[in-house]
């Protein structure tokens, strides 16, 4: 029977996309991990990929259609002896959905199979991905299809796995409790009766903005926020960044403030390492290496791509790797593995002249860093003397079921240390 190609779960908690383009046609053979079609979310555009071979039957969604519900059939694969005239009865096409409100992260995953039991997810939360003929298989089997390592692409279970595999007990699942549901604000139309007369433009939220909305809110109702600050001293670190930028001229590179911040961080987590974690909902989970995340700002939200083993490189390893970085996110060309994860973020708007701001957690991060411009202002110095330099007020935003406050005030004091003796974090 033609198998149902349906529109792939982009993220654990994507619900629909655009089919932004087509990379075949109705007649093309294509095998595993051939490139079919380019799927939008709301922050990148995404290729995914053949998990079986074939050949394109019909193609059911037109590309550049908006709000394709997550394993809606988008086309029909043929197997090997079969025609155009067994395809009949399965394929229909899906009906035209409103606008997509994805999610705020995108995993490549391959095409699926026939329809299936809903996507399983492990122990901890997290989505297994699996096509839709593994999880088929799995359930008439009894298998836990957490229990199975995958070997198609991206690690995605198929039908291989699941026909070798045996069933095993499924671990029993942890109760929740339920929250209460937060109080519903007032609805749009509400709002637009305030300002009847009144002129203005109705701009509808894309997906970002959606997502952003979403995580941020969902952030301040349910992390336990605190906030400590500093003022850290710059002016040996201007002078020591000087002097290393003339010797890297002729390299090309230039490192910024923004590398020493980040370097610095990075190794602060690896002194306090009980600070380097993140909150897994009956656990914290402590990281071993600094991956620190970066806020960048693009057009209509942001991104916080990461940036892994960030102990372990130069300062010029660093500005080069977030330069690319951040050229990529503007252009939404990033990959999923290169803005999730990381346990810790930094949020500079002191290059927009900001002298001060508290920053909101990025689930599930521990902490985030806001930095404010380095400004000259009067200080008391070591000898007691009335002096000028130039002062970076920071505040460190704290998951306080992950970090107490004598913690963070320690990370926050060892940030601080490597800024202001910037020779350290050479050694």
């Amino acid at each position: 029977m033609p198998t149902q190609i349906l529109m792939p779960a982009l993220s654990p908690t994507m619900e629909e996309g655009t089919l932004a383009k087509w990379l075949v046609k109705e007649g093309d053979e294509v095998a595993s991990g051939d490139l079919l079609a380019e799927i939008e979310t709301d922050k990148a555009t995404m290729e995914f990929e053949a998990v079986d071979d074939g050949k394109i039957g019909k193609i059911l969604v037109a590309e550049g259609t908006e709000g394709v519900t997550v394993n809606t059939p988008i086309a029909v694969l043929l197997d090997d002896g079969e025609t155009a005239g067994d395809i009949t009865a399965l394929a229909q096409p899906a009906p035209e959905a409103p606008k997509a409100d994805a999610a705020a992260e995108v995993s490549p995953l391959g095409a699926a199979e026939t329809a299936a039991p809903p996507a399983p997810t492990a122990a901890g939360g997290a989505r297994v991905f699996a096509t839709p003929l593994a999880r088929r298989i799995a359930a008439d089997k009894g298998l836990d299809l957490a229990t199975i390592k995958g070997s198609g692409p991206h690690g995605r279970i198929i039908k291989a796995d699941v026909e070798h595999a045996t069933a095993a007990p499924k671990p029993a699942p942890i109760a929740a409790k339920t929250p209460d549901p937060a109080p519903a604000g007032p609805t749009a139309d509400a709002i637009a009766k305030m300002y009847e007369g009144r002129a203005y433009e109705d701009i509808p939220l894309d997906g970002m903005r959606k997502t952003i909305a979403a995580r941020l809110t969902e952030a301040k109702q349910t992390i336990p926020h605190f906030y400590l600050r500093r003022d850290i001293t710059l002016d040996a670190l201007l002078a020591f960044r000087s002097q290393l930028n003339k010797q890297l001229e002729p390299r090309g590179v230039k490192l910024s403030v923004n590398d020493f911040i980040i370097k610095a961080c990075a190794l602060a987590l690896q002194s306090v390492p009980a600070a380097n974690a993140v909150w897994a909902g009956d656990r914290v989970l402590q990281m071993r290496a600094s991956d620190v995340a970066v806020a960048v700002a693009i057009e209509g939200g942001l991104f916080t791509p990461v940036l892994q083993d960030a102990e372990m490189k130069s300062l010029s390893a660093l500005s080069a790797e977030m330069k690319d970085l951040a050229a990529r996110a503007r252009d939404r060309k990033l990959a999923p593995h290169e803005y999730q994860g990381g346990s810790f973020a930094i949020s500079n708007l002191g290059m927009f002249g900001i002298d001060n701001f508290d920053a909101v957690i990025n689930p599930p991060h521990g902490a985030i860093l806001a930095v404010g411009a380095g400004v000259k202002k009067p200080v008391v110095n070591a000898d007691g003397d009335l002096a000028v330099a130039t002062v970076m007020s920071v505040t460190l935003s704290v998951d306080h079921r992950v970090i107490d406050g004598a913690l963070g005030a320690e990370l926050l004091s060892a940030i601080k240390d490597n800024l202001e003796n910037p020779m350290v974090m050479l050694a």
